[in-house]
């Protein structure tokens, strides 16, 4: 049975509230995220500041309680949450169920889980899991839609996806690239407009109660010239050559399942994480501290240019964002990585003194990004609209080319990768016992 114009328009308009709503709570929910985030971290900062030997005993607790909750009560949360959303993006167009990788009760857990996780001081973000809680609350909207073959599960669960990246980092246009270049890899046109109002709609609701404030603040930087050249070819290079390392190492379980290490990680999930929960607190220890968190606050003072980090930094917070990873915590690495990036620059800087401090610094961050998740468009406009730094723009975009071709020689796109073991069946299924 057709409808006629004016009942199929009501019953769009239908569909676009009811799209709406669920955006707004999208937006309501990772703004909370944030905020539950910012405060697991303030709590474990404040521990570490009256008791620096205290993460000694709070990492390998908070991740073995942290894993124990993943195994038994969440299955599904565990890590970024990217590949989670990608391999259900390919499930939901075979028709296939996906609720095991996006749902109300992943949503939840990714929330409470992946907050405490936080305040053991693991190297970890808050990023990717807005991507999986917001493709997890999208995709319970379809249920609700007056017309359910209006618009496609898969659909919803990219929008969902691109709105987690545009409101856990105030960028809306990246977020739409990031659905276009990771997630979906395209965008349908007869529903890219709704889609694209709702992942909007979402990063508005995160300002409202956020603000709308730039992720590391912003970089003033009166002109750009040829002297840059050199920092893009040297950032570029030696970021995508650490960072196709970083993707190697991430993937390193996967590709080699029989290893003596991930089969005792199989076989005892919780005390392994328990493990690398106490060397995440010994590379904290040697570091002094600069590797605990997600790494947000350091790096925004890097940008700022209040500080200037030892040549250690990158390096503890490389291993401590790889260890937090393989603990199988919920997690991301997109923050993470930002900071292993912004180190790498603060330490760079001094042999381009003709480019700047910051200018090298921003360059890392887009280029070590891009390394490790071989989406150059979307880093470069991520740190872009990170820093407020529009006037860089072609070289965010040139460095993170040049990253992503090196990266590229070492392995396949991380995401993708990651994808296919949940897209199999690979996930992690549900444990009674460490």
């Amino acid at each position: 049975m057709r409808l006629g114009r004016g009942p199929w328009r009501r019953l769009r308009w239908r569909i676009r509230l009811t799209l709406w709503v669920f955006s707004a709570l999208t937006g309501l929910l990772v703004a909370g995220f944030a905020m539950l985030a910012n405060a697991a971290l303030s709590l474990f900062f404040a521990i570490e500041h009256r008791a620096p030997w205290a993460p000694l005993l709070l990492a390998p607790a908070v991740g073995m309680l942290a894993v124990w909750l993943t195994r038994t009560r969440f299955p599904g949360i565990q890590g970024s949450g990217i590949p989670q959303v990608i391999a259900a993006t390919r499930l939901a167009a075979q028709g296939r169920d996906v609720s095991h990788l996006v749902s109300l009760r992943i949503a939840v857990g990714k929330l409470l889980v992946g907050a405490f996780a936080l305040v053991g001081g693991f190297s970890a973000g808050r990023e990717g899991p807005s991507v999986q809680v917001a493709a997890s609350i999208l995709h319970l909207s379809h249920r609700f839609l007056p017309l359910s073959r209006a618009i496609r599960r898969k659909d919803l669960i990219l929008a969902g996806g691109a709105a987690g990246v545009a409101a856990a980092f105030n960028t809306p246009l990246a977020g739409i690239v990031f659905a276009v270049e990771e997630l979906g890899r395209r965008l349908e046109t007869r529903t890219s407009g709704i889609l694209v109002s709702s992942i909007i709609l979402s990063g508005l609701l995160s300002i409202a109660l956020l603000g709308n404030y730039n992720y590391f603040g912003r970089i003033h930087i009166d002109h750009v010239d040829l002297s840059i050249i050199g920092p893009i070819l040297v950032c570029g290079a030696l970021c995508g050559l650490l960072g196709g390392i970083f993707s190697r190492l991430i993937l390193w379980p996967q590709e080699n399942p029989e290893h003596r290490l991930w089969r005792w990680r199989e076989a005892h999930p919780v005390w392994f994480a328990g493990a690398c929960g106490l060397v995440v607190a010994l590379l904290g220890l040697v570091g002094h501290g600069l590797s605990y968190g997600s790494g947000y606050g350091i790096t925004a003072q890097v940008v700022a240019g209040q500080v200037s980090l030892p040549w250690y930094a990158p390096v503890t917070r490389f291993f401590a964002t790889l260890v937090s990873y393989h603990t199988g915590i919920p997690g991301g690495i997109f923050a993470p990585s930002l900071a292993v990036g912004a180190a790498l620059g603060s330490n760079l800087a001094g042999f381009f003194t003709a480019t700047g401090t910051i200018p090298v610094i921003t360059l890392c961050m887009a280029a070590f990004l891009a390394a490790v998740t071989q989406a150059p468009i979307t880093s470069a406009i991520i740190v872009m609209e990170m820093v407020d730094g529009h006037n860089m723009v072609l070289s965010l975009m040139a460095v993170a080319l040049v990253s992503r071709a090196v990266s590229s020689r070492l392995g396949g796109e991380l995401y993708q990768r990651l994808a296919w073991r949940f897209a199999q069946g690979g996930g992690e299924r549900p444990h009674s016992a460490p």
